[in-house]
């Protein structure tokens, strides 16, 4: 995880960062870290193509959600920016023309890095546990893992570890199956 960036931050700080780097703002302390290098960003598009299809589109399966790469959330004083996002339309019945979102989403995806899994782990998923985002999903593009976790009393709890080519159903999207061989590098081969 490292060292916060800077103490004390807010919006402004996050503004100001340099754009090579993603800036996030949690608990009052600034961290920047790079954008995503191949394996992290395959499988954040991937899934985020898997899943906006049948749930955002409805095609093949439910529909019923807002799904959002990389929205930046303003949710009790913390500044985070999930790899994915999904809000229900019932919660949310369009997106607002703003550059922010200020209600919790529904579900939230974080594939994880080595730059930025301690973070992930050790900072974001206790905010979103606090914000009472029901739903949350580690990928690890790395070890080929999806990890499934969902809110039960304030705490997460995990309910599934699928790994390698698997298919897989995972709540809350579990109406549709997810093939994770296409989230990794090795699925190319």
């Amino acid at each position: 995880m490292g060292e916060p960036a800077k103490r004390g931050a807010g919006y402004e700080d996050v503004l100001a960062a340099p754009e090579h780097l993603l800036a996030e703002v949690i608990g009052g302390d600034l961290y920047t870290t790079p954008r995503p290098a191949a394996p992290h960003a395959k499988a954040a598009s991937t899934l985020g193509m898997d899943l906006g299809g049948p749930f955002q589109r409805g095609r093949g399966g439910p529909g019923g959600w807002w799904i959002l790469c990389k929205p930046e959330l303003h949710l009790g004083g913390d500044i985070l920016v999930p790899d994915l996002a999904g809000w229900r339309r019932e919660r949310l019945p369009s997106i607002p023309d703003a550059p922010y979102f200020e209600l919790a989403p529904d579900w939230v995806c974080e594939v994880v890095s080595q730059s930025t899994g301690q973070l992930d782990r050790a900072r974001k998923l206790p905010a979103y546990a606090r914000e009472a985002v029901r739903h949350a999903w580690l990928v690890d593009p790395r070890q080929e893992t999806l990890e499934v976790y969902a809110l039960f009393e304030g705490r997460w709890v995990l309910l599934a570890t699928h790994a390698g080519d698997a298919r897989v159903r995972a709540e809350p999207f579990d109406a549709t199956q997810l093939e994770l061989a296409a989230l990794w590098l090795s699925g190319d081969a």
